[in-house]
């Protein structure tokens, strides 16, 4: 399960998903520089920070790369829109597979800016977007 000992991590199924979708290593046209190192170590440690939300600073060295190196590349992929492009690939996957199910979806301000203080939808009608007891939510309007 997963070469190079990151198969805990990242699968061999999402890194073949992965790989092509990685902007090309940079080449300097006077040569020299450093050696790029393992982009699915360096993958694995974005996926570790951003699923167990430990600080880069924390990054344990189990995946043989510095915590510079890991937030460097994860801010190219960031910029080049690696995230983005994964999102729609594996949504396309799972569409084909018919196992994509949208009757429920959440939205919240990470995809779909919140403007402050505004709960009005696109056409001007107070949306009702959380439930349950103790749900602070919207509370435009009421007193």
């Amino acid at each position: 399960m997963g070469s190079g000992g990151w198969g805990w991590i990242v699968p061999d199924g999402l890194w073949e998903v992965v790989e092509p979708l990685l902007p090309a290593a940079r080449v300097r046209q006077q040569g020299g520089g450093t050696v790029n190192l393992d982009d699915r170590a360096v993958f694995a440690a974005v996926v570790y920070v951003l699923t167990t939300g430990c600080a880069w600073r924390h990054l344990p060295p189990c995946f043989g790369v510095s915590k510079s190196t890991v937030h460097r590349r994860f801010t190219i992929w960031t910029k080049g829109g690696l995230w983005g492009r994964l999102r729609r690939v594996m949504l396309e996957r799972l569409a084909d597979a018919e196992v994509l199910d949208l009757s429920r979806v959440v939205v919240d301000s990470v995809h779909v800016r919140a403007k402050r203080g505004s709960c009005a939808g696109p056409v001007g009608r107070v949306m009702r977007v959380g439930v349950g007891a103790g749900w602070g939510g919207c509370r435009r309007g009421r007193a």
